[in-house]
């Protein structure tokens, strides 16, 4: 069963409160998505540590129900 894009979105907002999200369907089939996400708490993380805190935020689910994310992380200017 494939994801939407509003779920995507609250998951990593639960876990990331500060978080400015943006989720684009990529393909049309709800597995295949772009996110990018803005927030205070990647500060003094690097690129990895920031998307394992989102792939983190998504309890699992990536590999399985969502198949893959194609995932740009910031800090606020």
């Amino acid at each position: 069963m494939a994801m939407q894009a509003a779920e995507i979105e609250a998951m990593i907002k639960a876990a990331l409160p500060d978080a400015e999200v943006a989720i684009t369907d990529l393909a049309g089939d709800g597995d295949h998505f772009a996110a990018h996400v803005v927030s205070s708490s990647f500060a003094g993380m690097n690129r990895v540590a920031q998307h394992k805190a989102v792939y983190a935020a998504l309890g699992g689910r990536m590999g399985g129900v969502l198949h893959a994310l194609q995932l740009t992380t910031a800090t606020p200017n």
